[in-house]
């Protein structure tokens, strides 16, 4: 009996032992902090970076430039400009671009060039432009007479100039290594506007337009008149910094607008629009993604950047 007793009263002390130890854990687990650790050394307080190049804060970016329109269908051209920005931060600037392409900057593709020769090997015309060559009755010359002049090249739609405000963004900066020998200071910048872009395009014409000129055959519907439309514009583009004050910025634009750049009767006839209608008009424009490579050299005033703390 003292026995039993005895085995009772251990196995009453070991159970009330490892309650105690349990309660006292969950009391340890209620009541425990984190230690917040205090740097007292030479880095309390330091900032991430230090004696970083300020490349752009505070400056006035001037850049002058070249751009060259990608993947046209009839003509290829060249716009000479410049580029102002205002860099309110490291990584934050509001400016403008725009550029101007004279005639002789407005250079033929090889489809434009076969096109013409086709056209002058037809002789749909007489000296004057109109629709009365040796060949005009033809079935060639009949079906082109509305789309095809005596001169393709005169009758293709233009950019006359371009002018865009925007705001950029440089997210990324780092070096570029050259044969592990040179280390080049540049950044990636992006950038979002809004283009006004001046034209040049085919007069409207036909039954269907608001024009005096009721037929699109003759020399005169073949005359090109100005006007402007605006868009959207983004792109993006590297700075290769040369030295304080000159960068190196080649940078790719995506300029989306409607537009008539062949002259074509495409669109606006019968049942729903998309047939050609033997007039020229605003239902003619192709809503095209235009592409720009530019490549230009930034100067930054004041000529010294900034270095951080």
């Amino acid at each position: 009996m003292r026995t039993t007793i005895m085995k009772t009263t251990a196995t009453t002390r070991r159970l009330l032992l490892a309650l105690a130890a349990g309660f006292g854990l969950l009391a340890a687990t209620e009541t425990a902090q984190a230690q917040e650790i205090l740097l007292t050394g030479p880095l309390a307080g330091a900032p991430a970076v230090r004696k970083l190049r300020l490349y752009r804060q505070g400056r006035l970016t001037i850049m002058p430039s070249a751009t060259f329109t990608l993947l046209d269908h009839y003509q290829r051209t060249i716009i000479p400009g410049i580029q102002l920005d205002y860099n309110f931060t490291d990584w934050l600037s509001l400016g403008v671009w725009g550029g101007f392409a004279p005639d002789p900057l407005h250079l033929t593709a090889g489809l434009t060039e076969k096109i013409q020769q086709v056209n002058a090997d037809r002789d749909c015309r007489n000296s004057a432009g109109d629709a009365e060559g040796p060949s005009a009755t033809e079935t060639d010359c009949r079906l082109t007479a509305v789309n095809m002049g005596s001169e393709f090249e005169e009758q293709l739609g233009e950019i006359s100039w371009v002018a865009a405000p925007q705001i950029t963004g440089v997210p990324f900066r780092g070096k570029v290594s050259l044969f592990k020998k040179i280390f080049i200071d540049t950044e990636m910048f992006f950038f979002l506007g809004a283009a006004f872009v001046g034209l040049k395009e085919r007069v409207d014409c036909g039954p269907n337009s608001d024009s005096d000129l009721d037929a699109c055959s003759g020399h005169e519907a073949f005359e090109r008149k100005s006007r402007m439309t605006v868009g959207p514009t983004v792109g993006f583009g590297l700075t290769f910094w040369a030295t304080q004050w000159l960068g190196i910025v080649p940078q790719y634009r995506l300029l989306p607008f409607a537009w008539n750049d062949g002259g074509f009767d495409t669109a606006g006839g019968d049942p729903d629009g998309d047939f050609p209608d033997s007039s020229i008009t605003k239902e003619d424009r192709m809503y095209r993604f235009n592409q720009f490579f530019t490549i230009g050299f930034s100067i930054f005033l004041p000529t010294r950047y900034r270095i951080s703390d």
